[in-house]
């Protein structure tokens, strides 16, 4: 329980950080940016597991979950463009 607690801080405080060092005007809010932010740290959480950088239950270090979050971001403008919204 606390890995998933210790995950949405990060992610709540990654989010911010991802869309300052993302270039680009995404306009998002700023829940969507929280909610970007816990879904990357929950997105390094899982990745880092698999390849066998974090044991399970445990939390992933705030560098990948920044990376995380910029990667969906990189992704959330791809698919908005294509969308031609």
């Amino acid at each position: 329980m606390m890995s998933f607690i210790g995950t949405l801080f990060i992610g709540l405080i990654v989010g911010f950080i991802a869309r300052a060092i993302k270039p680009g005007d995404d306009k998002l809010g700023w829940i969507m940016t929280a909610i970007l932010g816990v879904a990357g740290s929950f997105l390094a959480n899982y990745a880092g597991t698999a390849l066998g950088f974090y044991q399970p239950g445990q939390v992933a270090g705030f560098i990948a979950s920044v990376i995380g979050a910029v990667v969906l971001l990189f992704v959330y403008a791809l698919i908005k463009s294509k969308t031609g919204s």
